[in-house]
């Protein structure tokens, strides 16, 4: 299958009054179509702003593409102009954002926040738009459909609004949707309602899907491949089995590691990674995980490292995976959970 999206060595950087800050530094990774990555990692890791810049939403200035390609069905979208953009945003690739209320009109009523979409890049009517907006409502498991397409955003629950924005992406039938962290802010109940929505429509439309999180739970119930996002870098990117089952980068371990068990022993502590993320306005030499790793050797303070293969679908930025480093396992917390899964014992999903 041929690829939807390929972006290739993405670099974004923001320029303040203190400076150049490298949010994204070097990004690659492929997307076909039907498929869902994952990307996670901390708050300030650069997932947001990779998304952002697909979508052509780098506010210029203080943001800018320093360099690197986003080949998405074969046109370069890091060379497009803002007005080349308008006619592909919303329309191609759509994005549900983290808090539907900055997402939606107060407004307007939500059935014409849908309807807008198809009036401006399908050139439908306003009778064929609602048609279409009332099938999506009931779609994406709003009842009363009629009843609510007259409502306001206020009229609605947190989750009702989610539902609202993912039928405004859905709208032009889009073939890549990118969802940044949409459940973030509901509750546990509602966001599994939400994730099984979008797996749902995914089947019956087909699209490709950027799920960004930094929830591993919510990537093992609906990534097909993960990058691993650090100091704007990936430093590991896979199949969701790889990540897993078989984590290299100490970055990886660490937040494996640090996901509760529901089942966790009483008075057992969670783990959690030590130190902070790095300033990316002065990115420090070598690998930038190295100061918060136990097992940083020498060169990792030196010299950045390459992705390493480890298989035909997985591939990780650490030096311990050079044939001259030392053999170091994952710590006991992680491998312990890897067994935990294999057996059955632990369902990540």
């Amino acid at each position: 299958m041929s690829k939807l999206l390929e972006v290739k060595d993405l670099c974004v950087s923001f320029y303040t009054h203190a400076g150049e800050v490298q949010a994204v530094r070097g990004v690659s990774f492929d997307l076909k179509k039907g498929e869902t990555l994952a990307i996670v990692g901390e708050s300030g890791s650069g997932k947001s702003v990779t998304s952002k810049a697909l979508m052509g939403l780098i506010p210029n200035p203080p943001g800018k593409i320093k360099s690197g390609e986003i080949l998405f069905d074969g046109k370069d979208l890091a060379k497009l102009s803002d007005k080349e953009m308008q006619n592909i945003r919303g329309k191609e690739i759509s994005m549900i954002f983290q808090d539907p209320m900055t997402s939606l009109n107060p407004t307007l009523t939500i059935g014409y926040q849908i309807m807008e979409g198809l009036l401006k890049h399908q050139k439908m009517s306003k009778t064929e738009a609602k048609k279409i907006a009332l099938e999506l409502i009931n779609l994406v498991g709003i009842p009363k459909a009629e009843e609510r397409f007259k409502q306001y955003p206020h009229q609605f629950s947190g989750g009702m609004r989610q539902r609202v924005v993912i039928a405004m992406a859905l709208a032009c039938n889009p073939k890549l949707l990118i969802a940044d962290e949409p459940t973030t802010a509901l509750d546990v109940t509602i966001q599994a309602q939400i994730l099984e929505l979008m797996k749902d429509i995914q089947r019956k439309t087909d699209s490709a899907i950027i799920f960004i999180t930094h929830d591993l739970g919510v990537v093992a119930n609906v990534a097909d491949k993960v990058a691993v996002m650090y100091a704007g870098r990936v430093v590991e990117f896979g199949t969701v089995d790889d990540v897993f089952y078989n984590p290299q980068h100490p970055y990886t371990w660490g937040l494996l590691a640090s996901m509760p068990d529901l089942d966790n022993e009483q008075g057992q502590e969670l783990v959690a990674i030590p130190g902070t993320p790095p300033d990316l306005l002065n990115p420090p030499k070598g690998d930038a995980f190295a100061p918060r790793n136990p097992n940083a050797l020498k060169i990792d303070f030196e010299m950045e490292p390459p992705m390493f293969k480890v298989s035909d679908t997985h591939y990780a930025a650490t030096w311990l995976l050079h044939e001259d480093a030392p053999k170091v396992l994952p710590p006991e917390a992680v491998q312990k959970r890897i067994r935990r899964m294999k057996e059955g014992e632990v369902n990540v999903k």
